[in-house]
């Protein structure tokens, strides 16, 4: 494709995921055939009909490819869609499964990375929830004191930056870093983004889309997040022996009293 009208492939990891996946990808295919693109849906082994639903969808449009991944994991369903279907693709864009999008996103993201030249194009991610636990844990998530200022949890106006919520990637920076690192189950990420870098990649922060982010909806799986979190921010430090920055710890201090203050409410609810 030229520089001016380049491939895109649209993946999206997911497991267990029947409550969302056709209404995404309902939301998606008219931006594919905007933008004469794939989607591919990379499935972790879901057992809650996921894989059903897909499969319907693409029986019907062609767009749409469903890909087994065996090893579960997000990073490794990313790296597995660009192996087997990025050959011919220009750009790389990233979907979270349960996450929500503008019917623009892909178009934003794709005139952004031509309008600058970025080798990758994040996005903010603003923070939304329904529940009491998922409200307090937005509340918190959105605020400066619990993401510790980072730049992409807040509307950006648009600014070269050296990490963010991973949104476009050009392929061929993507593969050339060595795609995502599949030991790391958290965090991996922002040791793609070090590796990018280091290669001399550029990373723009969108300042005409965001995606939204619903949280966890229960204590448990929510402290099992934030442990995933810091082994993996951890492990992110030890392999590239970086010092962290201080805004990269805060959130680590805040989770302990977010978690202790809904315990509070749930106590208080059932007093």
């Amino acid at each position: 494709m030229t520089q001016a009208n380049p491939s895109i492939l649209i993946v999206i990891p997911c497991l267990n995921e029947a409550a969302h996946i056709g209404g995404l990808l309902d939301r998606l295919r008219p931006a594919a055939a905007r933008l004469d693109g794939r989607i591919v849906v990379v499935d972790g082994g879901s057992s809650d009909g996921t894989q059903a639903i897909v499969e319907k969808i693409v029986a019907k449009d062609p767009r749409v490819i469903l890909l087994a991944n065996p090893k579960r994991l997000q990073s490794a369903a990313i790296n597995l869609a660009v192996a087997t279907l990025g050959e011919g693709a220009d750009y790389l864009i990233r979907i979270d499964a349960h996450g929500g999008y503008p019917d623009d996103y892909c178009d934003r993201l794709v005139e952004e990375a031509l309008a600058t030249g970025a080798d990758s194009v994040v996005v903010s991610m603003l923070t939304a929830g329904t529940g009491a636990v998922q409200k307090a844990v937005a509340a918190a998530q959105n605020s400066k004191l619990g993401t510790g200022g980072s730049k992409h949890r807040h509307m950006s106006e648009g600014e070269w930056v050296d990490h963010g919520h991973h949104a476009l990637m050009r392929i061929a920076a993507f593969s050339h870093a060595g795609g995502y690192d599949e030991s790391f189950s958290h965090n991996e990420d922002a040791e793609l983004d070090y590796r990018l870098r280091q290669a001399g990649y550029r990373i723009w922060m969108s300042g005409r889309t965001h995606m939204v982010y619903y949280p966890r909806s229960s204590l448990k799986s929510l402290y099992l997040q934030y442990l995933g979190y810091g082994r993996g921010r951890a492990r992110n430090v030890l392999k590239h022996r970086m010092v962290p920055k201080v805004r990269q710890m805060v959130p680590l201090l805040v989770a302990p009293v977010v978690l202790l203050a809904l315990f509070s409410v749930v106590h208080w609810l059932a007093a």
